[in-house]
């Protein structure tokens, strides 16, 4: 019986440069998902390897943290020696049975976990958004879409929390108590779900998994697009909308 699934849409952009990924090591099965920055193949292609390296070090480790912390250092280490040429916003759950799920992230990704009729938000976003909150003076607060952490940084927890008063990366634990499920979404997927005051725990309670979740994406490129069209029909836009759904349980 299939427990996951994972949709995409390109929206109005050329290619596609996000990546998920699903490893399970001893019964622990971690979920991942990159939203890659940039509209190079290469930039997806580079995602697709770095999920699955996230994937892989968080299964064995059984720990979300452990896992991400662990690949972000190495392309820490090459982006510092070297440069970087790419970078994504990475999220990654770990769950093991009868052990409390884990989940990490560093950018603007999220994770969600859909139990009794709401959608609890795991993640707390790594952008401008965060650093200055809306106010009544600028009720939107900063850029969202200037994010403030990313895989690919040259970045250490420190430098981050002294910028941005955030670490690089950041994590959290929530135990699972019943049958929910897990959803890790791009900012190109959540975005247009949250602007339009779309419930997501009611888009995500589908039977099936598969139809659910590419419901989900398309959606979010279809709200994208009426969205932006409505707004200035000359610069209608949807950005790559990935998400992950997983039934999860103790």
């Amino acid at each position: 019986m299939r427990t996951h699934a994972v949709a995409q849409h390109t929206g109005t952009d050329p290619g596609q440069c996000d990546a998920t990924a699903v490893r399970t090591v001893n019964n622990t099965r971690a979920y991942v998902l990159l939203d890659g920055i940039g509209r190079r193949e290469a930039t997806h292609r580079w995602a697709c390897v770095a999920a699955r390296q996230i994937a892989g070090a968080a299964a064995r480790r059984g720990d979300a943290a452990a896992g991400l912390r662990h690949v972000y250092n190495l392309h820490r280490e090459d982006a510092a020696h070297y440069g970087s040429e790419h970078k994504a916003a990475a999220v990654v759950a770990v769950k093991a049975p009868g052990r409390p799920l884990t989940v990490a992230w560093c950018g603007d990704a999220r994770a969600y976990l859909m139990e009794a009729g709401i959608a609890v938000r795991l993640t707390e976003d790594h952008n401008k958004r965060r650093v200055y909150p809306p106010t009544a003076t600028y009720p939107y607060g900063g850029n969202r879409n200037h994010i403030t952490s990313c895989l690919g940084s040259d970045a250490t927890d420190e430098d981050r929390q002294r910028q941005y008063g955030h670490p690089a990366i950041e994590s959290t634990t929530r135990k699972i108590t019943g049958p929910c499920r897990l959803l890790l979404v791009s900012d190109g997927a959540y975005e247009p779900h949250e602007d339009a005051g779309h419930c997501l725990f009611t888009e995500c309670d589908g039977d099936e998994l598969i139809p659910t979740v590419r419901d989900l994406v398309d959606l979010a490129g279809d709200t994208a697009v009426k969205t932006s069209r409505s707004l200035d029909p000359n610069q209608v836009y949807a950005d790559n909308a990935t998400a992950l759904l997983a039934d999860l349980t103790p």
